[in-house]
């Protein structure tokens, strides 16, 4: 696996085009990315990777991922975000 990304770089990777998805992406990185496992934190950043749009469907609930455990990590994000 890759090395992970900085803390100060995931913060700017959150700040995305859409407010829905910084409210939910920024307050996570703060308070619940340190509790990820090293998998977890990989999958974050493939989560980061995807396109606005999709990740606003995602988080909304409109649609699901195909990637199942990109789904997971959407889920576990609005349940820690919601909290």
């Amino acid at each position: 696996m890759s090395e992970l990304m900085s803390k100060p770089k995931l913060r700017w990777a959150c700040r995305r085009g859409m407010l829905e998805l910084d409210i939910l992406l920024s307050p996570f990185v703060e308070q619940g990315y340190d509790a990820l496992s090293l998998e977890q934190k990989h999958d974050f950043e493939r989560l980061l990777a995807c396109d606005d749009p999709d990740l606003f469907a995602w988080f909304m609930g409109h649609a699901k991922s195909q990637d199942a455990t990109l789904q997971q990590l959407v889920d576990t994000i609005v349940r820690r975000v919601r909290v």
